[in-house]
């Protein structure tokens, strides 16, 4: 047997268990025609109404669309809700969202592969499936209808959840045809609407459905929840990464009222209470000696310098290798003649932040396991459960609520902190309920930024002043190592955005190589994941490449975008500079700058206008144009821009996290400065109509405003912006 089923079976499993739970670790299946997704939703409920796993028709009429998706803060909710509404031609009025139960089959992410929430995927891959879910649910209330009425289905109409007859004059609400429709088989293929006659999507009426229990207090986060005789959890972590617990006086903890129970867990040492405060003050009186022999203990100027130097080739990389991404022409020409531009960018570790730190209560008794939190990946956080208790992955329940905020941080490979809850509730046992909670500190101290990254870039010029050859290097850590299917060659999160970029594609000769180092700092995808990166340092890239060639910032892009054929990075960059008004000056004081990037299916353009106050970047108008297809909720797609764009001038501004001897200096936002709202810009966002399904709009709008605020500098006569963040600590 191999060593992840040894692993798995000390932990408790059943022989049987450990092989299923095996099969789908290898993305294979042990029963010819199961697929992962099978395997994986082994146990869990399947048990849907009568209109399928995502659709429910209440006895009141009211509808609800259930999400398989988390709602933390995107407000993808409404979006959701609204292409089920579409097709069923129900009431916005009443209809609601729930989040969907944990099953990897039924609510299986298309684009991942299991449930979970990310990658701007939420919309684009349920798209389909949800216009289906309410076209299919409309023609059984039609059936219904017709039935009744003894009418032609085709001379049935629905609308606002009323469904007529117009020839007899006859109709009635879903409330009245539920029990007749509820007997019916829901069809396979329903017809869907031409999307030339929806009346809700695209429209302003669809708007959050959570802003109202939102705005009340009534939403129920993890924090919330306070069930009888539950214990809360915080654990003691050590302060360096990899190193481990060598031994711990628990005397003056013990002595703490409140305290129920101290003990050991892989990941340090684990406090149980009657309260978070009890739990706090417990764990603030221990007193820990660790084990520091695996640690990492470099300082991150220390990584940094090693990346450079590898990236330079000034020393040659042990354990790794160089994975080409993009490579044309003759690549052994790339780094040859006289370059325009040679420049190397430097990016910090980054921290979520989110404003709800993580928390997770988890009920365990024997092999059952119950988990309620701000689940991302339900499946994941099933998948690590399940090792731990020693069951099927479906049989673990997971009660999903809101989360306030995540970036990416409540979803890895290991389900880092609902694994120290599942550890703690089966210590305690016998069912009773562990809320973990870990304080901000503990929230930005323990790990999983987005990571460290050096790129070095050298381009030449062709005698029209268009890129001729491009040498790129990018060294960073890989996100996908420790992937349960395997860690790729080519970490395509790396990458993505330089990968495919239509620069690159432009340039007759490319030479792109990354290297993925290894180092002891555990890094996760953070908001718009590799393009917090690669926006930067094509778009900048790109703007020095104007300059050398004499040319103005938008008409090199457009030569540019011609010569590639990105027609849709050609259409936003022209709504773009039309809306900012790029071809007559900025108003006084103040610069423009400009950058275009595409992630996760959509293309942003941005025009900023900037300003020096005290030497530092001052940011007031931004315009923001976006091709993201089918634009569903035209609010919560300009709400994401705004947010994201914050978010992005947040990292760029203030945005770092430091290492010295491998421990992490920040703690808190008095360390870890986040924009403030006098400092937030204003935002318009303006969209380019397309037929086209719609594509990501939760992080499209991140990265784009880094390059755009340095590229205004770059015209003030400011030298290349070379490392964020742009305010020094």
């Amino acid at each position: 047997m191999n060593k992840p089923l040894d692993r798995f079976l000390a932990d408790g499993a059943t022989r049987r268990d450990a092989l299923a739970i095996g099969a789908t670790l290898a993305g294979g299946a042990l029963v010819v025609g199961c697929s992962p997704a099978d395997i994986l939703a082994l146990g869990a409920p399947h048990d849907f109404g009568a209109f399928g796993p995502f659709i429910k028709v209440g006895a009141d009429g009211w509808v609800t669309v259930v999400s398989k998706h988390i709602e933390f803060g995107q407000g993808n909710h409404a979006g959701l809700a609204a292409i089920a509404a579409e097709e069923l031609d129900a009431d916005w009025s009443k209809v609601k969202v729930e989040f969907a139960p944990a099953n990897a089959k039924v609510y299986s992410n298309a684009m991942m592969g299991v449930q979970g929430t990310g990658g701007s995927s939420a919309i684009a891959n349920s798209w389909m499936q949800l216009r289906n879910a309410g076209a299919s649910a409309r023609a059984m209330f039609v059936q219904a209808a017709a039935a009744k009425w003894n009418a032609p289905a085709g001379e049935i109409t629905v609308q606002d959840g009323v469904v007529s007859h117009a020839k007899s004059g006859r109709q009635a609400g879903f409330a009245e045809l539920l029990p007749d429709a509820a007997k019916l088989k829901p069809p396979q293929a329903p017809t869907l609407k031409d999307p030339k006659t929806f009346t809700l999507i695209g429209t302003p009426k669809v708007r959050r459905k959570d802003s109202g229990l939102k705005s009340t207090g009534t939403a129920t986060y993890t924090q919330d929840i306070h069930l009888p005789n539950m214990l809360t959890a915080m654990v003691a972590h050590p302060p360096k990464f990899g190193a481990k617990v060598a031994s711990f006086d628990d005397s003056a903890a013990r002595k703490v009222a409140g305290v129920v129970d101290v003990f050991q867990i892989p990941t340090g040492v684990a406090v149980t209470a009657q309260n978070t405060w009890a739990a706090r003050q417990g764990r603030d009186a221990l007193k820990v000696k660790w084990d520091e022999t695996g640690a990492e203990t470099r300082s991150s100027d220390q990584i940094q310098a090693q990346y450079a130097a590898l990236a330079a080739g000034k020393v040659q990389p042990t354990g790794a290798t160089w994975q080409p991404f993009e490579a044309k022409g003759a690549v052994a020409q790339a780094g040859a003649g006289t370059a325009a531009v040679e420049v190397t960018y430097d990016f910090p570790y980054l921290a979520h932040a989110a404003m709800e730190p993580l928390n997770c209560v988890a009920i365990v008794k024997g092999q059952s396991c119950k988990l309620i939190h701000g689940s991302q990946s339900p499946t994941l956080d099933q998948l690590n459960a399940a090792k731990i208790v020693g069951n099927l992955p479906g049989n673990i329940e997971v009660e999903t609520l809101y989360a306030g905020g995540s970036f990416g941080r409540r979803t890895n490979f290991q389900s880092d902190y609902v694994a120290e809850a599942v550890r703690i509730a089966k210590h305690v046992g016998g069912g009773r309920p562990v809320k973990l909670v870990w304080t901000r500190e503990d929230d930005m101290r323990a790990g999983y930024y987005r990571p460290l990254t050096h790129h070095a870039v050298r381009v030449s010029l062709d005698a029209g002043g268009m890129p001729a050859a491009w040498r790129h290097r990018v060294v960073t850590q890989s996100i996908m190592k420790g992937s349960p299917m395997g860690t790729p060659k080519l970490d395509e999160t790396s990458v993505e955005g330089a990968k495919g970029s239509p620069y690159l594609k432009a340039t007759p000769v490319v030479d792109a190589q990354v290297l993925s180092a290894d180092v002891g700092v555990p890094v996760l995808w953070w908001r718009s994941v590799g393009a917090t990166h690669t926006a930067f340092v094509m778009e900048h890239t790109v703007d020095q490449l104007a300059k050398a060639a004499g040319k103005d910032p938008v008409e090199y892009r457009r030569m540019l975008y011609a010569k590639a054929g990105a027609n849709r990075h050609l259409a936003v960059l022209n709504l773009a500079a039309e809306k900012a008004g790029w071809a007559t000056p900025a108003p006084a004081g103040w610069t423009r700058g400009v950058a275009v990037h595409e992630s996760f299916g959509s293309v942003v353009a941005q025009v900023a206008e900037v300003k020096l106050e005290n030497g530092q970047p001052k940011v007031g108008r931004v315009v923001t144009a976006i091709d993201c297809g089918t634009v569903i909720a035209p609010d919560q797609v300009a709400a994401q821009m705004e947010g994201g764009t914050c978010l992005g001038l947040s990292a760029a501004l203030y945005g770092k996290i430091e290492l010295k001897d491998g421990e992490v200096q920040q703690a808190n936002f008095d360390g870890y400065r986040v924009l403030r709202n006098s400092e937030a810009p204003t935002v318009e966002t303006y969209f380019v109509t397309s037929p086209n399904p719609p594509s990501g709009v939760g992080e499209p709008g991140t990265p784009v405003i880094a390059p755009a605020v340095a590229n205004a500098l770059l015209a003030m006569g400011r030298p290349p912006t070379t490392s964020l963040p742009f305010v020094k600590s």
